[in-house]
């Protein structure tokens, strides 16, 4: 059974979504959007194997949000800070939190484990931007902090399901519009890029293969800056995986081992 719980870490109150699981601790901290309960489905099957702890990211969900800073480094100090009251657990960023991942790990890697790097946007100073639009975000958002329904979100995610619809639709007001811009502008100011490099710990990246977060040749500069770092292609998946090819998304991920190999 799932249990919510707070911990108050790197001055704030964290709220995370704990998913039992017989294996390692897995810090899962979700994308620009994404509220910790909306990865339910994903970290029930994830739980088969790992022990699940999904994040609300500072101003999403039920964690501590209002006038905070939510520069990447702030939020990336969250992530060092809960990992070290956790026992070196593997980090699952996807999108946003894989940026996230990058940089706390740049800031500290003691803590962690491990990375599962899924599709973080390749964005950043004097690169492309990122693919999508801002009013795709703040429209959506100024939308739910009014109230909305499953179908007035099928707007913005056409080819979801009613009940992830329905989720997003009693969720996303709870994600503050100022932390999500700072988080975009974000994609386009920070530079993870420089941060890839001092990734020593297992890391696997997982990329959607029908979108062009993490295109061909950002996949061979990662190769480039770290030839460590495995590569999994989702083949046909949008930008969220799991919501595209649950299935696909999992065989990229339940079999990451952070032992040396034989053990």
């Amino acid at each position: 059974m799932a249990r919510g719980y707070h911990l108050h870490a790197n001055g704030i109150r964290q709220h995370l979504i704990h998913y039992p699981g017989p294996g390692r601790q897995m810090l899962l901290i979700p994308g620009i959007t994404s509220p910790a309960i909306t990865w339910g489905f994903v970290a029930q099957r994830l739980a088969e194997r790992f022990d699940v702890h999904v994040l609300d990211v500072r101003g999403r969900g039920l964690s501590q949000g209002g006038d905070l800073d939510y520069t990447l480094d702030a939020m990336a100090q969250d992530a060092v800070a809960l990992a070290q009251e956790m026992d070196q657990p593997i980090v699952l960023g996807h999108s946003m939190g894989a940026r996230i991942a990058i940089r706390a790990n740049a800031l500290d890697p003691d803590p962690f484990g491990g990375f599962l790097l899924v599709d973080p946007p390749m964005s950043g100073p004097n690169r492309r931007a990122y693919p999508s639009q801002w009013p795709w975000y703040g429209d959506s958002i100024r939308m739910a902090e009014t109230g909305c329904s499953a179908e007035d979100m099928r707007a913005f995610c056409p080819s979801w399901s009613e009940e992830q619809l329905q989720l997003r639709a009693e969720w996303l007001h709870s994600c503050n519009w100022g932390a999500v811009r700072m988080a975009f502008d974000g994609f386009h100011t920070d530079d993870i890029h420089v941060d890839i490099p001092k990734i020593a710990k297992p890391a696997r990246l997982v990329i959607a293969g029908g979108a062009t977060v993490v295109d061909a040749d950002d996949q061979a500069e990662i190769a480039a800056l770290n030839p460590a770092i495995e590569h999994r292609i989702v083949e046909g998946a949008g930008h969220m995986i799991p919501w595209d090819d649950l299935q696909g998304f999992l065989d990229a991920v339940m079999d990451f081992n952070t032992e040396p190999k034989g053990t």
